[in-house]
């Protein structure tokens, strides 16, 4: 399931551009917030960098900007969404303007679907 040359060169480049609300995430994530699972930051998978994943958990968590509700962009997360479930891997999205308004708050939402699954 490891991504293609392309794809890892992609998730490489994106590692250093990561925006506001993945650099806030991202450190909450590096610095414990969620015990001890493991989270990797703009990992490739297959045709996809996903912005954040938790092997242990098989679960991305992706930050939407404001683009992600608008012309074809929900189809293609729909579609990634899809491909993601069929490799058992469930994809919790967040709003990057939640992460930006507290990151805390976010934290909290990956570890209550962590617990409950929703």
């Amino acid at each position: 399931m490891d991504g293609s040359r392309v794809t890892k060169d992609r998730a490489k480049a994106l590692r250093r551009t990561m925006s506001l609300p993945e650099v806030l995430l991202w450190k909450a994530l590096k610095g414990g917030a969620v015990g001890r699972l493991h989270f990797r930051k703009q990992h490739p998978i297959g045709p996809y960098v996903l912005d954040f994943y938790c092997d242990a958990a098989k679960l991305a968590v992706e930050i939407d900007g404001a683009t992600h509700g608008t012309e074809e962009q929900p189809d293609r997360d729909a579609r990634r969404d899809a491909w993601l479930a069929e490799q058992g891997i469930a994809t919790l999205r967040l709003p990057g303007s939640l992460v930006l308004r507290d990151v805390d708050d976010a934290v909290r939402t990956i570890v209550g679907y962590l617990q409950h699954g929703d």
